[in-house]
């Protein structure tokens, strides 16, 4: 239960009756209310709405709203607003004095009123009615009024203290008040007679949040009014900004700089805090690409909410301007609230450290200590909490004797598997965590660490992330994900001028095995030559002028291993100057300090319990804070984190993604990809392959696993200063947590390779077998230049054809039938998954273990037999995609979109988006059979000439 929610005292008869009087008379209402025993929480009331027949030839329509609480009160609320769904011209008044009384409920233990002063307000409101507000507050599939949420907001927040700010900072997001519930009283009182006129949406429309009502309605609700209420920025509000003096420091080190000539961008070190306010800068002309819809319901913002301009405005960086405008109607955001009522916007970027395959560095620093690495292009705009969706049942589901072609709208809390408990009434809406989601604009503008760059993102990367985004979650693979793609269009619009690959730069042809040039060496080592040739990268040749654009993406949190890294070192740093090395540094007085006093450390600790709120809250934050026991949920964190990227990596390796640059500083400790760069979909198997040009051997395809755990080690180092701070053996915990680290990781990748093989479970000899099988079949895929995804994929099809479930029907000859296998998996055209022709001894040596995995399979078939258990089929099928984001994919997408132009050119050119659009429905069913044209277009080999492209087989 709540703390401080005080049960609420039930309705009389004769209240309830008076307010169903209220009720439009063409409504009739059925209260039936029943009890499984004495307890008032075990009482479930079922409100039957019934709307008459408007002629004999039509029926009635019928919603039945159901709530398992102990208050009839927010009952009849519900009752109330779905009234107002069906029209009822009067119930404005019911709605303003339900929400006075919940008000009063909620704020009871404030005011000991004797009873809930509902008849006063349903008096005093008695010439409010309108039926829009009802259809616009719930026009999402959650929506209760905004109003009600900010509530929910409030008793939601973290135990966290919120810090008074220092002077260099705006106030922070501030959460919204009980009283929100008596604004939104007031707003339904002053609602006209008239506006019941106006026409309605369906129920089902408004209750399933599918659009906007195009009725003049739609005047008191502009579009994206209910994401700004739902603003509410941990960040900001958990976290530190700059000290004055260190701001001071900064700005004259700035000036400087720029004074001599030696700095020509608005780039500064920030010597302290965890975040700079800094303002995202609009893009010119925005124009909406694409969107994903499924994000953007996740986010509570329904499909006429995108397409307006507000939501183009906010997410193309001009985030006050979209509440500026008036909309069709001529109301703005302040005709509904009052502008100094309003969730306050703040954006930010942040400050992080960098450190490569568990190193730590400062020199790419442009002042060599560190303190200029951070966000250079992508600003947070916002943290939203959204409630826990209302599920809709329909009436062939769960009948309640009622006729009529209805549905039924319950409300219960989806994500507690609709259990109900006492508690808040509004608890249930708002986890404590579940529900925020951070917003970030990639390619906003300059920022205090862009380095010199512009600060904005091309089309073309654009295109590649917002894509690369939503196919790794499609894939099931955790990540985060892309709302919107918006692009500055027009000729007018914003450019940037970026070195890229001309026609003409890409490696050479490759010399085959008969080259003069190699006779020298044997058959192994001509092809190893000719790999190491195929590899070979340069950089681009050529300046091109694109257009901008902005991918917002959005993820829980963005709390990056860098963000811990940075704030430890400050405390070794420190800790090193109090053992001595004064001469280093200047000591700034802090030798008669402890650690745990002085400011270093305790911007390390707010980190490192903001980290456990947004990312561990059950496992770190919930059970450690309170006590402060700053020792085990550091454990929790450790062994959380340590779970979740080594899932991340091997499930990389398993649907072929190289990330590219997978340092410390990329990798978020929630465990999801993220900074969609110089990543690539493995084309040409090579245990080394990457796109990047910079990637060397540490970021290699099957080195990724030993770079997710190098940046593991640098959070568990990041975090011995608060072991040590807390007197505990640091030595031996680092140690314990790495070792077991390792297995950890050596485990996650050997699962993702078993369940490829369709090799789950088993002994552990079966287990033994199946990396024995691995290990044999990667010399051949790297000998003969396979197709990661084609192999995979073509095998998952031998095991569905000659399935090991067939021999228990009866049928077991063609179990046996080994070269029938082998053609199979060697398909033909463009699906044979091999770039160079096999030979003899490799064709013998590809049926030999045709015939040893088959009987593997088998095997561990049988094994699991009387278990309820997943054909081996099906977990290879959903082991290994079938449709995969490959660069030539991009490539002839993004071209189309933007062909780019010669420095100079005055001739704009239209970009077609239709080959965005295209990959965007192909990622979404990434182990389905697709269309027969998807096959024939997608499901093949890399095009010959884009394995040597660069800006396709390579890239800088």
């Amino acid at each position: 239960m709540a703390t401080g929610w005080s049960k609420p005292k039930p309705f009389s008869n004769t209240i309830s009756r008076a307010l169903m009087s209220s009720i439009h008379p063409t409504l009739s209402m059925l209260i039936k209310t029943t009890s499984r025993s004495s307890s008032a929480t075990n009482t479930t009331t079922n409100l039957i709405v019934r709307r008459r027949a408007a002629s004999a030839t039509t029926s009635p329509s019928t919603l039945v709203v159901k709530l398992g609480a102990p208050s009839l009160r927010l009952v009849l609320l519900a009752t109330a607003a779905t009234s107002l769904l069906l029209g009822s011209s009067s119930s404005c008044r019911c709605v303003a004095a339900l929400i006075h009384d919940t008000h009063w409920n909620i704020t009871n233990k404030y005011n000991k009123s004797s009873s809930p002063p509902i008849a006063t307000a349903t008096n005093s409101l008695s010439a409010a009615s309108s039926s829009s507000l009802g259809r616009q507050t719930m026009k999402r599939a959650y929506s209760l009024p905004a109003s009600f949420a900010s509530t929910s907001m409030k008793r939601s927040s973290s135990p966290i203290t919120t810090k008074k700010k220092r002077s260099t900072s705006a106030t922070s997001s501030t959460s919204f008040g009980l009283e929100s519930l008596t604004k939104l009283s007031a707003s339904a009182a002053a609602m006209s007679d008239n506006n019941s006129a106006r026409a309605t949406t369906s129920t089902a429309a408004a209750v399933a949040g599918m659009s906007h009502t195009t009725t003049s309605s739609h005047a008191h609700y502009p579009p994206m009014h209910n994401f700004r209420n739902s603003l509410s920025n941990s960040w900001l509000s958990h976290l530190s900004s700059e000290t004055p003096e260190n701001y001071e420091k900064s700005l004259s080190f700035q000036a400087r700089m720029q004074s001599g000539g030696r700095q020509r961008h608005p780039g500064r070190p920030i010597y302290n805090g965890h975040y700079v306010l800094v303002p995202p800068t609009p893009l010119k002309n925005p124009k909406l690409v694409i969107h994903s819809p499924q994000v953007s319901s996740m986010l509570g913002i329904n499909e006429a909410e995108v397409y307006s301009d507000a939501f183009v405005k906010y997410f193309s960086g001009d985030v006050e301007g979209a509440f500026d405008s008036d909309d069709a109607d001529g109301t703005t955001v302040a005709d509904v609230k009052p502008p100094q009522q309003q969730q306050e916007i703040q954006t930010w970027a942040t400050p992080y450290a960098l450190s490569i395959m568990g190193r730590r560095y400062t020199n790419n620093c442009p002042y060599g200590t560190g303190d200029g690495y951070g966000d250079g292009r992508a600003i947070s705009v916002g943290e939203v909490l959204v409630p826990t969706a209302l599920s809709i049942k329909s009436n062939d589901e769960e009948r309640e004797g009622v006729g009529g072609n209805h549905n039924r709208m319950v409300l219960e809390d989806v994500s507690n598997g609709g259990e109900k408990e006492e508690k808040h009434p509004l608890d249930h809406l708002y986890p404590h965590h579940a529900s925020r989601y951070e917003l970030q604009l990639k390619g906003a503008g300059q920022t205090p660490f862009c380095r010199g760059a512009d600060g904005r993102a091309v089309l073309r990367s654009s295109i590649r992330e917002f894509l690369a985004s939503e196919a790794m979650h499609h894939l099931g693979i955790s990540t985060t994900r892309a709302l919107s793609l918006i692009v500055s269009e027009g000729p007018d619009g914003d450019t940037s001028d970026r070195m890229w690959y001309s026609s003409n730069n890409a490696s050479p042809p490759l010399p085959g095995l008969d080259d003069p040039r190699l006779a020298s060496y044997n058959e192994e080592q001509k092809r190893e030559i000719i790999r190491r040739l195929a590899m070979t990268k340069h950089d681009p040749d050529r300046l091109v002028q694109e257009k901008c654009a902005i991918t917002t993406r959005v993820a829980p949190s963005f709390v990056r291993i860098g963000h811990l890294d940075l704030f430890a070192r400050r405390v070794e740093m420190l800790r090193m100057r109090e053992d001595g090395l004064h001469d280093m540094m200047e000591y700034n007085s802090h030798e008669s300090k402890t650690v745990k006093a002085t400011l270093q450390y305790q911007e390390l600790k707010e980190m490192f319990w903001h980290a456990c709120y947004r990312e561990y809250y059950d496992e770190a934050y919930a059970p450690y804070y309170e006590s402060k026991d700053a020792t085990s949920a550091a454990l929790a964190l450790m062994e959380g984190a340590m779970q979740r990227i080594a899932n991340m990596v091997a499930g990389w390796i398993r649907v072929g993604f190289i990330q590219g640059n997978f340092n410390a500083d990329n990798c978020l400790i929630g465990g999801r990809t993220m900074d969609y760069g110089p990543f690539g979909f493995i084309d040409v198997y090579h245990p080394l392959s990457a796109k990047w040009t910079g990637s060397g051997e540490h970021f290699g395809f099957m080195n990724q696993p030993n770079a997710g755990f190098a940046n593991y080690a640098v959070l568990v180092e990041s975090l011995m200063p608060i072991m040590d701070a807390n007197h505990k053996d640091v030595n031996e915990i680092r140690d314990r947590m790495l070792k077991r680290g390792q297995s950890v990781f050596a485990d996650a990748v050997d699962d993702a390779m078993r369940s490829k093989l369709g090799l789950t479970g088993g002994t552990s000899d079966m287990a033994k077998a199946a990396t024995e099988l691995w290990e044999e079949i990667e010399t051949l895929l790297r000998v003969a230049r396979a197709d990661w995804t084609l192999f995979w994929r073509q095998l998952t099809y031998v095991a569905a054809k000659y399935s090991p479930a067939n021999s228990e029907m009866g049928d077991s000859s063609h179990c046996s039938d080994y070269d029938g296998m082998l053609e199979t998996l060697l398909g033909e055209g463009n699906t044979v998954p091999f770039y160079d022709d096999l030979s003899e001894d490799n064709r013998a040596m590809l049926r030999a273990w045709i015939e040893k995995w088959h009987n593997a399979l088998t095997a561990s078939h049988q094994h699991a037999i009387g278990d309820v258990t997943t054909p081996p089929e099906e977990i290879m099928r959903l082991s290994n995609p079938k449709f995969i984001l490959k660069e030539w994919m991009l490539v002839d997408a993004y071209t189309k979109a933007d062909s780019g132009t010669s420095k100079g050119n005055p001739f704009h050119v239209s970009g077609d988006y239709s080959g965005v659009h295209e990959l965007f429905e192909l990622i979404q069913d990434p182990y389905g059979e697709g269309t027969a044209e998807n096959h024939k277009k997608y499901y093949r080999r890399a095009p010959d000439a884009s394995l040597q492209a660069g800006g396709t087989a390579f890239m800088s």
